[in-house]
């Protein structure tokens, strides 16, 4: 479980995150949303401690992050950040193996190389394993990354705006993958998505902040109603259902005036 207790941060004299409270359950998929500036990337980002908190606690099962050694926590919670860089010029299967070092400090077993493969076929990379990352796309570096953290093989992951450069395949492919590891594994997945639609149709649980505030959370079919997601997003919406998902189709320019004739 990840629990949020009084959690406010800030930049210079802004408040970013403002008094959050909240506790995200064990397994599923949990989807942060909201508007730009919303506070969704500094939340994810005090609860993997790449940031420090100006006030409150966070605990990954039963683990103050603030206070967890680097090394222990590692083995409980992968991160994949939105500022993905490395320093050195690595293959796509150094990097993917990089996520193992928690667990080898740098010596892998046969069992962790089969983990990093198995990474790899998932997000469709294999063909890219002796690559260097400066050779690939900024798509598939997005995928070597995301394999890194699924190789890190742990029980919670935080990703923060995974479907960055990825196409429609490709993020439809990476979602899917995120929705199997949470039903087959039981990993507890957070993750801040931009794409309403696809938090609607991959999340359990969906959390909305503006202002650094939650201002509603729950199932999609809660959160995915015309009024909720208009207070949320200041838009007009339309949420239509698709083969049982719901969907919001932004109306604006020529789609908010009727069709004459």
């Amino acid at each position: 479980m990840i629990s949020v207790q009084h959690v406010t941060t800030s930049y210079g004299r802004t408040v970013v995150v403002d008094d959050v409270s909240l506790t995200i359950a064990d397994g599923g998929v949990t989807a942060l949303v909201g508007p730009n500036g919303a506070g969704k990337s500094t939340l994810l980002k005090v609860i993997a401690r790449l940031l420090q908190a100006d006030a409150g606690v966070v605990t990954v099962a039963d683990l103050d992050v603030a206070r967890t050694a680097p090394e222990v926590l590692a083995r409980r919670l992968a991160v994949l950040a939105q500022d993905t860089q490395v320093p050195v010029r690595l293959t796509v299967r150094d990097l993917v193996t990089f996520g193992r070092f928690p667990h080898t400090r740098g010596r892998p077993t046969a069992e962790d190389h089969a983990l990093v493969e198995e990474a790899m076929a998932h997000l469709d990379i294999t063909d890219l394993a002796d690559r260097y990352l400066d050779e690939i796309s900024g798509g598939q570096r997005q995928r070597a990354f995301i394999a890194m953290v699924f190789a890190q093989d742990t029980d919670h992951l935080l990703l923060d705006e995974p479907l960055n450069n990825l196409d429609m395949r490709h993020g439809a492919q990476l979602m899917q993958i995120v929705r199997d590891a949470a039903d087959r594994r039981g990993t507890s997945i957070v993750l801040v998505v931009h794409d309403i639609n696809a938090a609607s149709v991959f999340a359990d649980h969906i959390i909305a902040l503006k202002d650094g505030r939650v201002v509603t959370q729950g199932p999609p079919q809660e959160v995915m109603v015309e009024d909720v997601l208009e207070s949320v997003f200041d838009v007009p919406v339309r949420v239509v259902e698709v083969d049982g998902y719901r969907h919001a189709i932004h109306l604006s320019g020529r789609l908010a005036r009727p069709r004459t004739g």
